[in-house]
């Protein structure tokens, strides 16, 4: 499976989810991908949310009660599992809709032409399905689902961003109006304060829901956190630093702070 769900406790509504921490892209995924090896590994370096997974786990492990995590175990240029499939993606202008075919600068990562229906119908949709079906485990069991969204972003806006002007705080909390309530924004923005400073919404908005439940089901809550990948890593691509537990910590004290 390209997706892991690890368990937590039964009475926790919260799902920590990091969908960009891999750099694993099977062989005959590779096959359809035009850089070479050198621009793939500097590629992956750029776009991918390092060591977001290593946050997620500790955090996890640092709970008073345990939040089950869902993570990505692909490279998110397999597919982005975070993308809507179709016309609503506003990304699709930078060439990086459920299937990527522009890399971080715009360059061609693979045909744009070519058929991206069987990577969908391999990676895409199977990891919806277990996403669905995880918010739903906690519904049934909790009455609510919490999705704590795990990323990271570049300290300098690279050229596929699209709204990458605007500032770029050490934690970035992407809100949507319909499932991020004001009580899980305000914890996030007091778990985080000691992290440096907090912002909304920019360079990255918005949060991810599975489509069935999106806009339409005010149980399921959802809160993005972005976080500024100078705080905890060297860039691009390299070793975790000493920001790496403070996050974490942070991490922990939301999800503690959240209701059980």
């Amino acid at each position: 499976m390209n997706f892991s769900l690890t368990q937590g406790a039964e009475h926790s509504p919260v799902i920590l989810h990091v969908p960009h921490s891999a750099r694993e892209i099977p062989d005959d995924v590779r096959a359809g991908i035009v850089l070479d090896d050198t621009a793939l590994r500097r590629e992956l370096d750029h776009i991918t949310d390092a060591h977001t997974a290593r946050i997620a786990g500790a955090a996890a492990d640092a709970c008073a009660v345990r939040p089950w995590v869902f993570a990505n175990r692909l490279s998110r240029l397999v597919v982005d599992p975070e993308r809507f499939p179709d016309e609503r993606e506003e990304m699709l202008a930078a060439g990086m809709g459920a299937v990527y075919t522009r890399t971080t600068h715009r360059d061609v990562l693979r045909k744009e032409d070519g058929d991206h229906e069987p990577l969908l119908a391999r990676y895409f949709r199977p990891y919806a399905q277990a996403m669905s079906d995880a918010v739903a485990g906690r519904l049934a069991a909790t009455g609510r689902a919490v999705i704590v969204d795990v990323h990271s972003y570049p300290s300098s806006p690279l050229p596929y961003e699209l709204h990458g002007d605007g500032p770029r705080p050490a934690v970035c909390l992407g809100t949507d109006s319909f499932h991020t309530p004001p009580g899980l924004l305000a914890a996030a923005c007091e778990a985080f304060a000691e992290c440096g400073d907090v912002g909304l919404d920019s360079p990255f908005s918005g949060t991810y829901v599975p489509l069935e439940f999106h806009g339409t089901d005010p149980r399921v809550s959802a809160l993005m956190v972005e976080i500024r990948r100078d705080t905890y890593m060297t860039e691009p691509g390299g070793a975790a630093g000493a920001g790496l537990p403070r996050l974490a910590a942070a991490l922990a004290r939301l999800v503690d702070a959240l209701p059980g």
